[in-house]
């Protein structure tokens, strides 16, 4: 299990800031996002957009194997437009 931090629009689309989730323990960041978007379909609208931090480091959504931990924090981190 891994915690998830859903931040602005990711916030707005899923409905909540935080969950648990349950995900397999090595994961493509690709798949992890498809699980994650298979539980908050709206999230699919910023899927070209989002950038994930993984304890807290960067990570693309890609073929990039992920080795989850449990209590892993996950954040979602969409665009952020300035003016």
């Amino acid at each position: 299990q891994v915690s998830v931090l859903y931040f602005a629009r990711s916030a707005e689309l899923a409905g909540l800031r935080c969950e648990t989730l349950s995900v397999p323990r090595q994961i493509t960041s690709l798949q992890l996002w498809e699980e994650i978007v298979r539980v908050h379909p709206r999230l699919a609208v910023i899927r070209d957009q989002v950038v994930f931090a993984v304890r807290q480091e960067y990570v693309l959504l890609g073929d990039q194997l992920l080795v989850l931990q449990p209590g892993d924090e996950v954040a979602i981190i969409p665009p952020i437009s300035g003016g």
